[in-house]
């Protein structure tokens, strides 16, 4: 019985947790009275949950409220809804609000809602200082109570019949900021206000302005007085006084500075009048500053004056300005409709004026010296004027000039260009000087004493007829230096090498190696070289021609190897022939020589080889010779006949001789034609060598037939 009502128990309790089941169909977020609240007013989020269930059971809700991703409120509660109450809303509160349920393991999220707080609380200013004097300064401070950084204030300080002044000062991370105004010269009653603006998603949302604050200002000195005397009429010459003078309240630390433009004339301190006084000239007409300073503090008086002109400037004329040495110039000084003044002519100069004449006009004979720049003084009353200056300008001629190569040599190689120079000793600058290349003008130049011009285009014909032309203003006119001749250097083209005999030579005889180029300036540097571990010079030789040949005599067995010429000019660049082999053999008599030594030392060991077969059968026949006795004998005879006629035609010495010598013979005889040929390459390298002396001048080289 017991166990049926455990059963029943269990079987309950799991029908009760199976019924337990809900869902989140929605969450979400509202704002009351509405999405844009007065600055000032109550405001409530309120986060709604709304919920399914399959029963009526008692269920905990975890309630969190976001502003902006921060938290601001979280509650629990078995209701459906939570509010979060803002009894007093600031625009601080502007910002997206969203919130989220929890419920048993389960979260539901609610859309973003933008609730914007309109208007900012009013902004409370205060000054340090209700009253101040000219030059010192006003503290103010702003403070938005109730709002939160960050946050802008603005400042202002406002006077009668001006525009009022204004600073702004952000503030990143408080809710108050500081400035400091300066009092000013005619600063009387200031008024000072202030206001504070915040961004929102919408733009700038500004406050009200502050109240007012009232600041009095206290006058250290009065405005200053700037009188002359006398007050009109001032003519030059007359004595002119000027007077400037205040009224203040403390001496110490005042100054009165006096100036005209941005001279200043004179100035005291501690004082409450300053007075200066000069002799009028028609340059003191202007207008006049009177300054007074104490500390921060400053105020001025302007006064105009006019000083009448006792006499005008005076004149100073020329006969000419530019003109040539040893001429004669007049200076004549002249002032228009007035007689009576004291005239001086001077000369301007770094270290002062140099005095030439007590005098109207002065009359000189001119030198270069003389250039610069005249004036001319007239004194009236202890009234100097001074004329404006006439620049006079005297020429010297210039001297022929000489045009020369900047490198020193008159000497340029064959597409490099050629640097001249003119140069004039003697002659005023500016100099103008003008190159010609042949008849052609190339450039002209304007410099002191000398020019340089450049001619890039350098051809095998560009061999002279530069020249240049110097002029200055001068009345001589130009003058023409000497035609300068340039020679032009060919650089060495093609070097080749040949050789009498060629390929192979007998030890003993004497061998011509023939070096010769396609082209090249004269004279040329020749040199010759074997190739071994190392390069060995041979022969060098300098040649005014295209080519030259070397006598190489008595060649050996270990001049054998490879020969090669190098050619070089003035140009600078050694050019390299090809190399040519050089085989030395023994001549045609050694030859011959050593073959009769080897055929002579064949034939006697053939004969040996003969003697000693014939010895051995005559042995070999003696005991039946002598059995036959007398009835052999003619046999015998006529044997050692026969023997003697065949050993004869065997051993002759005299036909192996001879044929030897038809050898040695047939190999002179292949000789010969060899021996010819070489006969004919001297002829060719003496008419080439005699060529070559006849042409010497020629700038065209051609290779040696030879060197192929």
């Amino acid at each position: 019985m017991y166990l049926a009502l455990l059963v029943i128990f269990l079987q309950c309790s799991e029908l009760y947790a199976q019924g337990k089941v809900f869902t989140f169909n929605k969450v979400e977020i509202r704002v009351q009275p509405s999405v844009k609240v007065k600055n000032g007013a109550p405001m409530s989020i309120i986060c709604h949950a709304d919920i399914s269930k399959t029963v009526d059971f008692q269920l905990k809700h975890n309630f969190t409220i976001f502003k902006n991703g921060k938290l601001v409120f979280m509650t629990i509660s078995d209701k459906e809804d939570a509010r979060y109450e803002i009894p007093v809303a600031r625009s601080s509160d502007t910002g997206d609000y969203e919130c989220t349920v929890t419920a048993d393991g389960k979260k539901g999220f609610s859309n973003s809602i933008y609730v914007w707080v309109a208007g900012m609380t009013k902004p409370i200013l205060t000054a340090d200082k209700k009253e101040v004097s000219e030059g010192e300064v006003v503290k103010l401070r702003c403070e938005l109570p109730e709002e939160v950084p960050p946050l802008e204030f603005f400042f202002r300080k406002i006077k009668t019949n001006s525009a009022p002044k204004e600073k702004r000062v952000p503030e990143q991370n408080q809710n108050f900021s500081e400035v400091e105004f300066p009092v000013e010269e005619g600063d009387n009653i200031l008024q000072f206000d202030c206001f504070g603006k915040r961004q929102v998603r919408s733009g700038w949302e500004s406050s009200q302005h502050s109240n007012s604050t009232l600041v009095t200002v206290k006058e250290p000195f009065i405005k200053p007085t700037l009188i002359t005397r006398p007050s009109g009429n001032i003519t030059e010459g007359d004595q002119i006084e000027f007077e400037c003078s205040t009224e203040v309240a403390q001496m110490r630390g005042i100054e009165i500075i006096l100036q005209k433009n941005r001279t200043i004339l004179n100035s005291v301190r501690n004082e409450k009048s300053l007075k200066y006084s000069t002799v009028a000239i028609q340059e003191d007409s202007g207008e006049y500053l009177c300054k007074v300073e104490q500390g921060a503090v400053s105020k001025a008086t302007k006064l105009n004056v006019f000083v009448s002109e006792l006499f005008p400037k005076p004149t100073l004329s020329a006969s000419m300005t530019k003109l040539d040495e040893s001429k004669d110039l007049r200076l004549s000084c002249n002032i228009n409709d007035f007689q009576g003044a004291n005239f001086s002519i001077v000369r301007k100069s770094s270290s002062g004026d140099i005095l030439l004449k007590n005098s109207r006009v002065l009359v000189i004979k001119v030198n270069v010296n003389d250039t610069g720049s005249y004036t001319c003084k007239a004194e009236v009353k202890g009234i100097v004027k001074e004329s404006k200056r006439v620049r006079i300008n005297v020429y010297a001629p210039v001297s022929k000039p000489t045009l020369s190569v900047v490198s020193g040599s008159p000497e340029v190689i064959l597409g490099k260009p050629l640097q001249l120079i003119c140069h004039s000793v003697m002659g005023t600058p500016p100099i103008t000087f003008t190159f010609y290349k042949g008849n052609e003008i190339k450039k002209n130049v304007t410099n002191n004493t000398y020019a340089v011009f450049l001619d890039e285009d350098i051809g095998l014909n560009d061999n002279g007829a530069y020249k240049c032309d110097a002029r200055n203003n001068h009345s001589s006119g130009v003058k023409t230096s000497n035609i300068l001749n340039v020679t032009v250097i060919v650089p060495i083209k093609g070097a080749s090498l040949g050789s009498v005999p060629y390929g192979e030579v007998e030890v003993g005889s004497d061998t011509a190696f023939l070096c010769s180029v396609k082209e090249g300036s004269w004279p040329i540097d020749f040199k010759f070289f074997k190739k071994t571990d190392h390069e060995v010079l041979l022969h060098e030789v300098r040649e005014y021609s295209d080519r030259t040949i070397w006598h190489k005599k008595t060649m050996k067995r270990k001049d054998t190897g490879t020969y090669y010429c190098m050619a070089s000019n003035r140009a600078s660049v050694d050019v390299r022939s090809r190399p040519i082999t050089i085989s030395v053999i023994l001549a045609t008599w050694q030859k011959g020589i050593i073959a009769a030594f080897v055929l002579t030392a064949l034939a006697g060991v053939g004969a040996l080889a003969l003697w000693w077969f014939l010895r051995k059968k005559k042995k070999a026949k003696g005991p039946s010779m002598e059995m036959s006795g007398s009835a052999l004998a003619p046999n015998l005879t006529n044997e050692k006949l026969t023997r003697q006629s065949s050993d004869g035609n065997y051993y002759s010495g005299s036909g192996y001789i001879e044929d030897n010598e038809n050898h040695m013979k047939s190999t002179d005889e292949s000789k010969a034609p060899e021996q010819k040929g070489t006969d004919t390459v001297y002829s060719e390298i003496r008419k080439t060598n005699n060529d070559s002396m006849e042409n010497r001048h020629s700038q065209r080289i051609y290779g040696h037939p030879d060197a192929t």
